[in-house]
């Protein structure tokens, strides 16, 4: 038995290759988010999310921290089981929904760069709505619940979503998942789009952007470099993140209103840090997205490029 696998999009002429609509992308998606998230991305995650919670605290601060809450294990702070049950489902649901708007908008008979951002935008969106509410949230509250140092019993973060369950709800366990979608929007349509348009000037760079060399594919160093520059440009949102971040933090701070959204988010870090604020946790942020979009789209390409090559039909 066969399995019929879609594979990268390629262009040939004013349209993409025609290309099956299918599930084993699915994997392929899930396989690589959950390779990414386990290595380096938990650790960009959690230094990223105390920098954006702890806005008085620099890196060498949030280093010691993290350290203290748990030794190497506290920079992998919500990573079981949460991490990876978003991780599972995200990557599956991006690759997915991201290649098949993709492929339609190259049909269209815009750009390459125009295909990515729009599939990257839809695909983010995807993601925040379907899959990722709840699990971003509790990954958040891991990391900002109070842990003491050195205790012998914690409260378990099932029993910790669970009393939020029991005080809020359905939308106390999915707090802030309208800055989540934005974030991944405009994450996913900027790392997509940008890495494409890499791609694109780096064809034109190495001569593979006319002729028969316009058929020759990019080698796995330049997908790569293309990738990392998609994801290292992608943080210009970095406010929507710290806002995120602080919506779903569980820090007590005098004053902070109880019941936040995105607008009144947004007042209170504008009060109490002023413009800075919006872009504390910039640097180990601009780690986790070169090495997302590295993984995921240099390294989502690359394996569904094998999977159909061994399993797909010509």
């Amino acid at each position: 038995m066969t399995v019929a696998v879609a594979s990268p999009t390629t262009i040939s002429g004013p349209t993409a290759a025609k290309k099956k609509v299918n599930f084993a992308n699915l994997g392929v998606g899930a396989a690589m988010n959950m390779f990414e998230v386990t290595t380096l991305g938990q650790p960009f995650e959690v230094i990223k999310t105390h920098l954006a919670a702890n806005r008085q605290d620099n890196m060498v601060t949030a280093f010691k921290k993290i350290y203290q809450r748990g030794g190497i294990s506290g920079f992998y702070q919500g990573l079981i089981p949460w991490a990876w049950i978003e991780a599972s489902t995200k990557g599956a649901v991006l690759i997915f929904a991201a290649g098949e708007i993709e492929y339609v908008a190259l049909n269209s008979g815009v750009s390459p760069f125009a295909a990515g951002l729009l599939g990257g935008m839809g695909g983010g969106l995807a993601q925040a709505y379907t899959t990722m509410g709840f699990c971003t949230f509790m990954k958040t509250v891991e990391i900002t619940r109070h842990k003491a140092v050195g205790a012998a019993a914690q409260q378990s973060t099932f029993a910790v979503a669970n009393d939020i369950f029991k005080r809020e709800g359905i939308r106390g366990i999915n707090k802030g998942v309208n800055a989540v979608a934005l974030r991944q929007c405009t994450n996913w349509g900027s790392r997509l789009g940008l890495s494409r348009l890499a791609e694109e000037s780096i064809r034109k760079i190495r001569g593979k952007d006319s002729g028969d060399h316009a058929k020759v594919p990019l080698s796995a160093w330049e997908k790569i470099a293309a990738s990392a520059i998609g994801g290292g440009l992608s943080i210009w949102n970095q406010p929507i993140e710290v806002i995120r971040v602080e919506m779903q933090s569980q820090l007590k701070t005098a004053g902070r209103p109880e019941k936040m959204n995105i607008v009144n988010c947004a007042r209170w870090i504008w009060q109490t840090n002023g413009i800075k604020g919006f872009y504390r946790g910039t640097v180990p942020r601009f780690g986790l997205g070169m090495w997302q979009t590295i993984c995921m789209v240099a390294g989502g390409d690359a394996l569904k490029k094998f999977v159909n090559e061994k399993y797909g039909k010509n």
